[in-house]
């Protein structure tokens, strides 16, 4: 599947959630195709999503925090895992889109492709992961969401390459961050979707 497809299926199942996307690509097609006040776009800190997302998940623990992060930006953070797994985070939900490639910087290979992630995941104390090949199985896994115990991660394996014709995101960092704080600070809507919310 495409990378922006997995962001789209993933974004519609986490409609109530905050999310926290990763730096690059990521970030550019989540922006064009699915922006909401909801979501904060990482700009020039590879690996650090993750991070904010644990600080979200411990400061609004009535909140669904959705991180979505390349296998790169993982990479680069990976002890993130150990950190979630340790303080066991139950509005914790880590989507991983896994390219086994450094998608923003010119498709230098990563080493996920030899050693898996969700694997990593488990055995730092994540109590449910899974890894999904199609957007089928991704749906289906988002549809079961709300009843995986968190923290959780999902990989989805996606295909090397950006989406064509992708724009930078055009609203200043500060707004970015003052938009998601204001949502940040709002109830949750009521979910009306099957995923996590």
């Amino acid at each position: 599947m495409k990378r922006i497809e997995a962001i789209q299926v993933i974004m519609a199942g986490v409609r109530d959630a905050l999310c926290v996307h990763a730096t690059g690509m990521i970030s550019r097609e989540a922006f064009a195709s699915a922006d909401s006040p909801e979501s904060f776009y990482m700009i020039g800190s590879m690996g650090l999503n993750s991070a904010i997302g644990v600080g979200l998940a411990l400061t609004l623990p009535n909140r669904t925090i959705a991180v979505v992060d390349g296998d790169g930006s993982l990479l680069m953070n990976l002890g993130i895992l150990a950190t979630v797994g340790a303080l066991g985070l139950p509005n914790f939900a880590h989507f991983v889109l896994d390219n086994a490639s450094y998608g923003s910087t010119g498709g230098q290979p990563t080493i996920s492709d030899a050693v898996p992630l969700e694997r990593i995941a488990a055995a730092a104390g994540y109590k449910y992961t899974s890894r999904v090949k199609d957007v089928g199985d991704l749906r289906l896994e988002l549809i079961q969401l709300a009843k995986r115990p968190k923290p959780l991660l999902l990989l989805a394996e996606v295909a090397r390459g950006n989406e064509a014709e992708i724009g930078r995101i055009d609203i200043p960092p500060p707004e970015i961050a003052d938009r998601f704080r204001g949502a940040a600070l709002q109830p949750p809507r009521p979910s009306n979707l099957n995923g996590v919310g």
